[in-house]
């Protein structure tokens, strides 16, 4: 009778192993999910600004139609972008737009002067920043995630249960990977 004791006890220990992984699994597909949803607000709020930005130096700015296009061509691709390679993507071409944006706003001192101006200014820098910090965290909990279900033995249970690799939010161009600079002061 000990020997079955044993034996239940045993499978009652390996149950709660397995349960304890799974839960693993699934607690960190959900921190995945949070840290997404972190770069999603504030590429929103990103998204938000540009078109204030773009009303407030259109007045000064008559000769560089083409740059405000562009940036309201990659802002709207950037919004109409779906997966994280595809957002990576048009992120990436939407700050170039902006770099390229503050390269043409130093021609116009009378709009770095405009308080309009500076205050967008100043929050497009600040969201560029919170866009880099979540970045970074998303994928930090990439990184734990894709671990876990790559590693022995917490793979076969990953596997059994279908938990699929996150994709890294990444910049392709080397140009790209830094913030656009927008300081005028």
């Amino acid at each position: 009778m000990s020997a079955f004791l044993i034996f239940i006890v045993l499978i009652v220990l390996v149950g709660f192993f397995f349960a304890g992984m799974y839960n693993s699994l699934i607690k960190l597909r959900n921190r995945v999910k949070n840290a997404w949803s972190q770069i999603d607000v504030q590429l929103k709020r990103r998204h938000d600004l540009i078109p204030n930005l773009i009303e407030t130096v259109k007045g000064y700015m008559t000769h560089e139609r083409d740059t405000l296009e562009n940036i309201t061509k990659a802002r709207a691709g950037a919004m109409g972008a779906s997966s994280v390679a595809e957002k990576a993507k048009a992120e990436s071409a939407l700050s170039g737009a902006l770099g390229k944006f503050n390269l043409v706003v130093e021609n116009y001192p009378d709009l770095k002067a405009n308080q309009n101006f500076l205050a967008l200014q100043e929050e497009l820098t600040s969201t560029e920043n919170k866009i880099s910090f979540a970045r970074q965290s998303y994928n930090d909990q990439v990184l734990f995630y894709n671990n876990k279900i790559e590693m022995f033995p917490s793979n076969i249970m990953a596997n059994m249960f279908n938990f699929k690799q996150e994709e890294f939010f990444e910049v392709e161009n080397e140009a790209e990977r830094e913030a656009p600079k927008v300081k005028f002061n």
